[in-house]
């Protein structure tokens, strides 16, 4: 065995292209992307290793020639540690750090240093901690020898507990604290959202591949001061602000953690929390950097992940930013042939936000169900309801003794209204919007 050093910046990158991965980004941008993501983490490349393979080797994942190569580079450049540009099994790992006798981390690995760099908040902490233990959990190596067994002694002489049963004991129960206090943080934020809700502000979050200019946009259309830089993985702490629109409708703004190629499952899951905000936001800007020539593929990668967590189905409104980086104008196109509304802005400059703001409104104004409903005197608690949401624009007393209330309100909410108050007579309210769309 060797003596596993904790950190190490002298980097040595493995890049392998298999067979089922000819889709999607080119070699060149794939490499690209793999390089900016050492680079974040602080780690100085020494070295690259590239190739072409069919399938992964159970053992080595490389291969053993491949692997010959990767031992002599890291001995010439006396490097630190050697990365791997893919998800490593837990035994590949292992023997990986045997032969080449150096430190090995996998993509996921990382990804996950990263996040611990960049995580501000106290939930965004809790989130890396325990994605990074989940990671850990399969890891567990022998770090020292000199404690065979722990327990034991006069009165307690039995098998004992191993050194590693130890760790995998001290980590599970961790991952429960941590677990348990994130329930808590995700009971938080769904009390917010259900006071959203009653109060029919519509939530729109922004999502996109990272560094495609979400924060900056965040910052331009809120008037905050998120921060926002040129590198990946920026934004980790979803921030929420409110934004009024052309039509002085008040919107709530999310702008979350951006998305990335292959990203780990273990992060999809600890930060299912967070992308629950975009799972449950009424419309999403799907921000897209104008200026890489890769955005269709980053695209279908970033509507990957939202299938992934359930967001799929969510309206959509493409936003082309950073024009300022190409020849296109600020314009908008409005949804045809099946494809979503579409707006080309700089979030820098602040050319198109205009058009992107009206965009906004349109989507929201379609979406919205407008018309009078008759309110008998026994529907009390319908009545108190539609005023906690805020959708009461009018309201006077009939001859005949029931309420009429002008009002305007989301489908979404319409629908979840019908559905709980059946006695009332929602036909009426639909075929007036209905006649009142354009």
């Amino acid at each position: 065995m060797f003596e596993r050093p904790q950190q190490g910046e002298r980097a040595v990158l493995v890049h392998i292209r298999f067979q089922r991965e000819q889709q999607g980004a080119s070699p060149e941008e794939q490499l690209a992307e793999f390089a900016e993501l050492v680079a974040s983490t602080g780690a100085k490349q020494v070295g690259l290793v590239t190739g072409k393979k069919v399938a992964p080797d159970p053992r080595l994942f490389v291969g053993s020639g491949k692997a010959e190569e990767v031992r002599d580079l890291v001995k010439a450049s006396e490097a630190d540690v050697v990365i791997f540009d893919h998800a490593l099994s837990p035994s590949q790992e292992r023997n990986l750090e045997s032969f080449l006798q150096c430190r090995v981390l996998d993509r996921t690995g990382l990804i996950l240093d990263i996040f611990a760099q960049r995580a501000r908040s106290h939930e965004g902490k809790l989130q890396v901690e325990l994605a990074q233990l989940q990671h850990l959990s399969t890891r567990l190596v022998r770090g020292w020898t000199h404690l065979e067994r722990q327990k034991g002694g006069i009165g307690m002489r039995g098998p004992g507990e191993k050194q590693l049963e130890t760790d995998r004991r001290l980590l599970a129960e961790r991952i429960k604290s941590i677990r348990k206090r994130l329930e808590r943080v995700k009971q938080q934020r769904e009390q917010g959202r259900q006071l959203r809700k009653k109060a029919n502000i519509p939530t729109i979050s922004l999502v996109g591949y990272t560094n495609a200019g979400k924060s900056t946009l965040f910052n331009a259309l809120s008037g905050a001061s998120v921060y926002a830089a040129d590198q990946l993985f920026a934004t980790l702490d979803p921030t929420l602000r409110r934004v009024i629109l052309p039509d002085n409708q008040s919107v709530v703004l999310a702008d979350t953690v951006g998305f990335i190629r292959q990203l780990p499952h273990d992060l999809v899951a600890a930060f299912r929390a967070t992308l629950q905000e975009t799972e449950e936001a009424d419309l999403l800007l799907h921000v897209i950097d104008a200026s890489d020539p890769e955005r269709n593929s980053y695209i279908d990668q970033v509507n990957n992940v939202l299938e992934e967590i359930g967001a799929a189905d969510s309206p959509q409104v493409l936003v082309y930013n950073k024009i300022d980086l190409t020849d296109a104008q600020a314009r908008s196109l409005p949804a045809q042939d099946g494809l979503p509304a579409r707006v080309w802005v700089s979030a820098k400059t602040g050319a198109g936000l205009s058009e992107l703001l009206e965009v906004i409104a349109q989507q929201f104004a379609r979406d919205t169900m407008r018309g009078r409903l008759l309110l008998p005197m026994d529907a009390g608690q319908l009545r108190a309801e539609l005023f906690e949401r805020g959708a009461v624009l009018h309201e006077e007393l009939t001859p005949e003794g029931q309420w009429a209330l002008d009002v305007s309100l989301s489908r979404r909410s319409f629908g979840q209204l019908a559905g709980r108050f059946k006695a009332v007579d929602f036909d009426v309210l639909t075929r007036l919007a209905c006649e009142a769309e354009p």
